[in-house]
């Protein structure tokens, strides 16, 4: 490749062989721009392209070291399996997926593990067109920059084109997923985008006209997804087994139910294995998978039906599962490729099944609760601290946080707040995750934790529920009995200086939130606090009817409060109210399949980290900034 003056000029100053002057240097906080345009000159890759398919894989952030759930290192995610390992199931406990008291318990399991395709190891491929060391290209931003630029000009070579180029950058082996990818990397070149990453860096692409995207064709089968991505139809089974049948629900929502949420899970494996298991009619179901590399979408159960995903059948019954592919632990990145495609499934769901864009109906498998006492120690805690949930609420179009009454001091005039940290500063110290390792890397995450004083050294919160025997919380990774995420609202008990506390599972939880670094906005809505005279509510693990409403055929569900109670004058945020039902299936002739329905109103509360349930003849719902 011929290199012009100017061209050597770049190659030399990002090496670091020549300087300029200190009134000219560039700001410290540019390192990683001038490392971008030094890669693109070098390689002779378009600096918006390079700019572009870094940014729809790590938004260009180096995310501490730590591999993405699909192998991937640095602002260019250079896969490497063998470093980053194939991964096992972590201890998420014994939940039973489909999760209803009427069937004996479900407990599958997986299958042995798949090996990942050869395209989650571009590293290799990256070390010898740069001749730089593999622990190098994973560690050091600009080398990793220039891997990637590297992978590109040899993808460009091959191709002649550099959108073709970008696709196969996307390691998707169907060509509807890489044209997919490469549309969204071109639409995000024409449209520009800035910010600062997650070391401090400022990063821009400024908008460049583009080529018209090449558009994804409508994929075969009854398919469920917008336009512009990439979806596939891969059914789970519906069928007979020697012990019963699997391994979903027929049903004819939302005319004989309301769907009420999406619940976002992680798959605690790799792609291959994850469609092996959605296959299998003695597994459980899901109705999307979503691949990390790329966003490609696998539909598996038509939205109308019920999938067993939730470990609470009043939730599966009222909710469409979607699994990520990734790893809840283990301190590892989801993609933007993932977030952008997760977010524009669940904007068309929520608009074809007028689901609301907040924290109370687009929720987390651990924000699920436990539909009986003994099921809480074993309910699933994915997708774990390290989703962000902020900035997939940005891509949702729907900012959490939106209904903030001022940026200025906080007081608790609005009885209400926000739970909004900043994901990159941001970095709870959990423990285990990985097995055997007490400390889990120095990584961004959503999540706050909670104390019983304001003070930073005061102990956790207990959950009577999660830890039956002692109560204690830990800050295991898995443990969410003294964790709020971003998005959820709680109501405000009290204010001391810096630390702001909020009502939670029956206490007062402490999190610091000074002035300049807030971690909560101000917020307004409604609450929910036991009637007068009332001196504890009972809380409920969903919304079942009474047993009077279940006709003769049916057996009422034994249906028991769980181990906690809403004391008079605590306050807990509104999520929704609903009548309460009960979805009987459990034959595989569907002809007796029916939908129990009382008299008893609930209303649904953010109590912990779970949602819960209170009966609506037991509570008052008031305006958050008006007394008890």
């Amino acid at each position: 490749m011929r290199r012009t003056p100017a061209r050597l000029a770049v190659l030399l100053l990002a090496a670091g062989a020549i300087s300029v002057p200190a009134a000219q240097a560039a700001p410290a906080d540019q390192q990683r721009q001038r490392d971008f345009a030094a890669a693109a000159a070098e390689f002779g890759v378009p600096q918006d392209v390079l700019l572009g398919v870094s940014f729809l894989e790590s938004r260009w952030d180096t995310n501490a070291g730590t591999p993405s759930t699909s192998a991937g290192y640095g602002p260019m995610h250079l896969t490497d399996l063998r470093t980053a390992g194939v991964g096992t199931h972590h201890d998420e406990g014994g939940e039973d997926p489909r999760g209803d008291d009427s069937r004996p318990p479900l407990h599958p399991e997986a299958g042995p593990p798949v090996p990942p395709p050869d395209s989650l190891q571009s590293l290799d491929t990256a070390a010898e067109l740069t001749g730089v060391d593999t622990a190098t290209l994973r560690t050091d931003p600009a080398q990793n920059i220039r891997g990637g630029a590297a992978l590109l000009a040899s993808y460009h070579r091959e191709t002649g084109d550099w959108y073709q180029a970008v696709a196969k950058y996307s390691g998707s082996e169907e060509q509807s997923a890489a044209t997919a990818f490469a549309d969204e990397v071109f639409s995000t070149i024409a449209t520009g985008v800035e910010r600062v990453t997650d070391d401090g860096q400022r990063v821009s692409l400024a908008p460049t006209p583009t080529a018209a995207p090449k558009g994804v064709p409508a994929a075969a089968g009854p398919i469920e997804c917008p336009q512009g991505i990439s979806c596939e139809w891969i059914p789970a089974p519906y069928q007979e087994i020697p012990d019963g049948y699997g391994n979903h629900d027929k049903a004819d929502r939302p005319n004989s139910q309301k769907i009420d949420y999406i619940v976002i899970h992680d798959t605690e494996g790799y792609w291959t294995n994850v469609l092996d298991m959605v296959q299998d009619p003695t597994y459980v179901s899901w109705h999307y998978s979503l691949r990390s590399a790329d966003g490609h979408i696998a539909q598996h159960v038509p939205t109308k039906d019920v999938a067993w995903h939730a470990g609470n059948w009043y939730v599966n019954a009222k909710s469409i599962g979607l699994e990520h592919e990734g790893f809840a632990a283990k301190g590892t990145w989801y993609t933007e490729a993932m977030y952008r495609t997760s977010a524009k499934l669940v904007r068309y769901l929520s608009d074809k099944y007028d689901i609301p864009l907040d924290r109370d109906h687009i929720i987390g498998h651990d924000n699920v609760p436990g539909l009986s006492p003994i099921r809480i120690p074993d309910m699933h805690w994915d997708p774990g601290p390290y989703w962000d949930w902020t900035h997939y609420f940005d891509l949702l179009g729907a900012p959490l946080g939106r209904d903030d009454t001022g940026s200025g001091d906080w007081r608790p005039n609005t009885g209400m707040v926000t739970i909004a940290p900043d994901f990159a500063t941001n970095k709870p110290a959990f423990e285990f995750c990985e097995k055997n390792v007490p400390l889990c890397p120095a990584r961004g995450s959503t999540s706050v934790i909670l104390r019983t004083e304001p003070r930073a050294d005061a102990p956790l919160l207990k959950d009577i529920g999660l830890h039956p025997q002692t109560g204690q919380s830990t800050m295991h990774v898995s443990d969410v009995g003294s964790r709020v995420d971003s998005g959820q609202q709680y109501a405000v008990a009290e204010v001391r200086g810096d630390w702001t506390a909020v009502w939670y599972l029956g206490q007062k939880g402490w999190f610091h939130n000074p002035a300049g670094a807030k971690t909560a906005k101000p917020a307004q809505g409604k609450v929910v606090t036991p009637k007068p005279g009332v001196q504890s509510v009972q809380i409920w693990g969903g919304a079942y009817p009474e047993a009077a409403a279940y006709p003769e055929h049916i057996t009422p569900r034994d249906f028991i409060p769980l181990p906690y109670t809403m004391p008079a004058g605590q306050r807990y945020t509104l999520g929704l109210t609903t009548d309460s039902e009960y979805y009987y299936a459990v034959n595989f002739d569907t002809s007796d399949h029916q939908v129990v329905r009382g008299e008893t109103k609930f209303v649904q509360v953010q109590f912990g980290h779970r949602i819960a349930y209170v009966k609506a003849d037991d509570v008052r719902i008031l305006p958050s900034w008006a007394p008890n």
